[in-house]
């Protein structure tokens, strides 16, 4: 006789969502080793136990314009995941922040009567506010990670619990310093600078062009300067090693894969794109400047409908700007040497932005996140 499998649909179009989607999982199959995972996701999901019906490395955009190059691959994804509904039979639905994907899906699968948890809000207090009706109609059960949004969705009647931030389990460094520097083939002295031009392809290639061409006038002014980049799964190694080339001789810069966390212990300052990367550098305490560039129109767009004052994680949790930010035109090689420059050679300002980023870890919540989400996914099976 057949063995009935308990299927879940779990959906994650980042590199981060993918971090957060695997830890999820792990602690779900604690409680039922016989649920069975697909969907959408990347290699930490994979190794989790999940059958990936795309990668999504494959899906990340960046901006309006970059959707469109993609938006035939996107929706021939979307309509494979709709088939499943009714071709799988999937007991639950977990969505992990990509709303432009996930809420259709949403929609799909409450018409279908599959159950919808979302996990990881879409960032609706900072543009398109509208959507909190559409999620009201179409996700049976929210869990959010940062504290100032339980409530907002609770004004609107959506059954929401604050679970925390998961990074804050997964944030933990293997090496003490030395040892670690010793890995990386770095040196004690001089200043160790952090290079994260993003997870998606679209990012990095606006991005990491500006921060080499930063990186060698920080070297003009501190020759002893080491850099390192600490390399997204989402990523292609050789593809990056291509960039670097042509002033790798003068930076030398070291491509650390699969050790984000422990590469960005050993430095003292670091360029890092605006996202989740930004979260993650604060909660280990390091001075960053946050870096952001799209697309003119996409720029245009986000200043009539983005409602928030910060583009970074780390200062809209603060409610202050801890770390510069710097968008569009700012992003250009003498303003980012000049802010890291005035980060490593001010003690004090340096010293000041570390005591503020402590600060931003104890607003996040206990650790135990995943298993809280986790908790409250296996309810609804």
């Amino acid at each position: 006789m057949a063995i009935y499998e308990k299927k879940v649909l779990i959906v994650a179009g980042e590199a981060s969502g993918d971090l957060h989607g695997a830890n999820l999982v792990r602690a779900m199959l604690e409680s039922d080793p016989g649920l069975v995972f697909y969907g959408i996701g990347g290699p930490k999901m994979e190794a989790a136990g999940v059958r990936c019906l795309a990668r999504a490395g494959d899906m990340a955009v960046v901006g309006l314009t970059e959707v469109f190059s993609k938006l035939g691959m996107i929706l021939g994804i979307m309509r494979k995941l709709k088939r499943s509904l009714w071709e799988e039979k999937p007991a639950l639905i977990i969505l992990i922040d990509y709303p432009d994907f996930n809420m259709p899906l949403a929609r799909a699968a409450k018409k279908r009567g599959v159950p919808v948890f979302y996990y990881i809000s879409p960032q609706v207090w900072a543009w398109r506010r509208g959507r909190i009706k559409q999620l009201r109609q179409c996700v049976d059960r929210m869990a959010v990670i940062l504290p100032f949004e339980a409530e907002m969705y609770r004004r609107e009647g959506m059954a929401v619990e604050f679970v925390g931030h998961p990074l804050l389990d997964g944030i933990n460094t293997k090496y003490h310093r030395s040892e670690a520097i010793r890995r990386f083939d770095l040196r004690e002295e001089g200043s160790i600078i952090g290079l994260l031009p993003g997870s998606r392809p679209g990012e990095v290639t606006k991005l990491l062009p500006e921060m080499l061409a930063a990186a060698g006038i920080i070297k003009q002014e501190l020759p002893t300067a080491q850099f390192v980049l600490p390399l997204a799964d989402t990523l292609d190694r050789d593809g990056m090693e291509e960039m670097i080339r042509p002033c790798q001789e003068k930076l030398n810069v070291k491509i650390i894969g699969n050790e984000i966390y422990e590469v960005l212990a050993v430095c003292d300052a670091a360029m890092v794109a605006s996202g989740t990367a930004t979260l993650e550098t604060a909660l280990i305490g390091v001075p960053m400047i946050i870096v952001y560039k799209i697309s003119l129109f996409t720029y245009l767009m986000g200043r009539i409908f983005v409602n928030v004052d910060h583009i970074g994680l780390a200062n809209i949790i603060a409610g202050k700007t801890v770390v510069p930010e710097l968008i569009q035109q700012d992003v250009n090689p003498p303003r980012m040497a000049k802010e890291i420059l005035a980060i490593l050679n001010d003690v004090e300002r340096k010293n000041r932005i570390k005591r503020e980023l402590a600060g931003i870890r104890e607003k996040l919540g206990a650790p135990g996140a995943s298993r809280r989400a986790a908790n409250l996914a296996m309810e609804m099976l």
